[in-house]
């Protein structure tokens, strides 16, 4: 989406590495977005993967839990609790992360097999989301990335949690910076030598 905009060069590397284990389901339709955010965490997290779900000719696999590791499904279900830290002792957690519209996410725990018996966790209330590329359903709505670094935030670290939203910020100021609707001087991670601001009066 934005060429020699990409955020690519920002991204952790190494990867991140985690205790926790991301496990991304993304919609279909969700995955040809240029605006998704869901794939740009994984890129950043050496432990996740990414499963696309939505095809009728191709079901979704069912989800088998790992006996080692304590699976949770990220989604403000009725029934959720909120996440918290783990104990000293506990196993690592498996999170689950639907990724797609809110109605696309809210259908997940029925629409893949084996995630419709799983715990529920949702997050507690903070900062409203800064993604700027979307409207927003919900008030306290997130991008997936930035429900995916605040849970991270409580299971790993804010390390983790820092370095997730810093590459969103700068996908997403330098999207508008493209659009000529963001100042320069303040784009995260700056603007690469050479490129060209896009002209809204063009």
């Amino acid at each position: 989406m934005l060429g020699r905009l990409c955020v690519c060069p920002l991204m952790p590397n190494p990867k991140i590495e985690t205790r926790t284990r991301l496990l991304l389901f993304i919609h279909r339709y969700e995955d040809r977005k240029p605006t998704n955010t869901g794939r740009l965490a994984t890129e950043c997290l050496a432990n996740s993967e990414v499963v696309v779900r939505g095809y009728d000719a191709s079901p979704t696999p069912p989800f088998v839990p790992d006996a080692s590791s304590r699976a949770v499904l990220l989604f403000p279900h009725d029934d959720a609790t909120l996440l918290s830290a783990p104990a000293p002792g506990d196993p690592p957690v498996t999170l689950i992360v639907p990724d797609g519209t809110w109605r696309q996410a809210s259908k997940v725990r029925n629409r893949v097999p084996g995630l419709r018996d799983l715990p529920c966790v949702a997050l507690p209330r903070g900062p409203a989301s800064t993604y700027r590329l979307r409207s927003e359903a919900h008030d306290h709505g997130l991008a997936t990335i930035e429900a995916i670094a605040r849970a991270l935030g409580i299971l790993e670290g804010v390390h983790v949690r820092y370095a997730l939203e810093r590459v969103f910020r700068a996908m997403v100021e330098r999207t508008l910076w493209s659009r000529g609707m963001f100042d320069t001087s303040t784009v995260t991670g700056g603007i690469p030598m050479g490129v060209m601001r896009h002209d809204p009066r063009w």
